[in-house]
């Protein structure tokens, strides 16, 4: 009995995780994949609709399948002083995932409370509006502020030249505006807990999903204000310790690891070939004991550029363990070259 319940859960599971990508032919899918009849299939989707976890539309062949929301809203919230990211969790947001495993509350906890309080604190907005919605596949939310804007603000506190500069420091981490009060921890950790983790505001669209070693950067169009979107998996393992634990590099438990995607150093054709963009890439990475360089996406890099990341920056700071990975056989070449002494010292 309990090998027929499993595998009758892990039917439901797979419906679950394809529908989206195969509302009308969800039947024949799984089917296909566990090697059953539709007809098998047909009374797993008849019993999730009547359960209501997924809505049907349309007649027998024509029919297709979406998941239900079991939960949806929105609230807005005006910024006043008595306003906190803790009384609109406990009040609001908290209690919409009380039905959720812990492991999944305590993500949502961190990531809700890290995003509406940068709101509260930054954003200079008039307003936030969260929208919430919960199937019985994921969960997701998004806060949307009429403030300046997270990439702007960033852009004028660096004295950045672009605002898609901006993104570059907020995938380092350890980055904010208000050091006296803020850690700059709060992005960075929060992008790596959920499935998916979008920020949009101005003319810059950052994109971090979990299963993704790189983050993106796209042109979003001119978008008000600061949008951020998450969401996950109600049912994954992973937990707030696992995620803090991957960027610990020693046994003070600190945050002293960072992953730097380097393709978002280069923008549109940009090749990464001079000294200024080697240092744009580099800024504050001083402040982390590991810093891995991702180079996924960057088909090759000039030799300034190579010889101020692989020897003038290593030189300069022996303490740090500087890492490459996802590197081509031309980018490769390259950081050889600097490394090994392939050309004359440069002052």
């Amino acid at each position: 009995m309990n090998k027929v319940r499993a595998r009758g859960e892990s039917i439901r599971q797979f419906i679950f995780e394809q529908i989206g990508d195969h509302h009308h032919d969800i039947a024949a899918v799984t089917a296909e994949h566990f090697g059953i009849s539709r007809q098998a299939v047909n009374k797993h989707l008849q019993r999730l609709v009547e359960e209501k976890a997924l809505v049907a539309h349309g007649e027998t062949k024509a029919r297709r399948y979406a998941l239900r929301p079991l939960d949806i809203w929105h609230k807005t919230y005006p910024i006043e002083s008595k306003l906190t990211e803790g009384g609109v969790w406990r009040s609001d947001i908290g209690p919409a995932f009380e039905h959720l495993p812990e492991n999944i509350r305590d993500i949502w906890h961190y990531g809700f409370t890290e995003m509406f309080n940068n709101v509260i604190d930054h954003a200079q907005a008039s307003s936030v509006t969260v929208h919430f919605k919960r199937t019985a596949m994921a969960s997701e939310l998004m806060i949307i502020d009429d403030g300046m804007g997270i990439f702007r603000k960033i852009q004028d506190a660096l004295g950045l030249l672009d605002e898609r500069h901006a993104v570059l420091e907020l995938a380092k981490g350890k980055f904010t505006t208000d050091p006296f009060n803020h850690s700059g921890e709060g992005i960075f950790f929060t992008s790596r807990m959920f499935d998916c983790f979008d920020i949009i505001s101005g003319d810059v669209y950052f994109t971090h999903h979990f299963e993704a070693d790189e983050d993106w950067i796209l042109e979003a169009g001119n978008v008000s204000g600061t949008q951020v979107w998450m969401k996950i998996n109600n049912h994954t393992a992973r937990n707030v310790k696992k995620v803090f634990d991957q960027y610990t590099a020693g046994d003070d438990f600190g945050f002293d690891k960072t992953v730097v995607p380097v393709q978002l150093a280069q923008y549109g054709d940009d090749k990464l070939v001079s000294r200024s963009q080697a240092k744009r890439l580099l800024a504050r990475v001083d402040r982390f004991k590991v810093v891995i360089l991702d180079f996924e996406g960057v088909e090759t890099i000039g030799q300034a550029f190579a010889d101020e990341v692989f020897r003038v920056f290593t030189h300069k700071h022996p303490q740090i363990d500087l890492v490459h990975i996802h590197t081509t056989d031309a980018v490769m070449r390259m950081i050889k070259r600097a490394t090994a002494g392939g050309y004359p010292p440069e002052n």
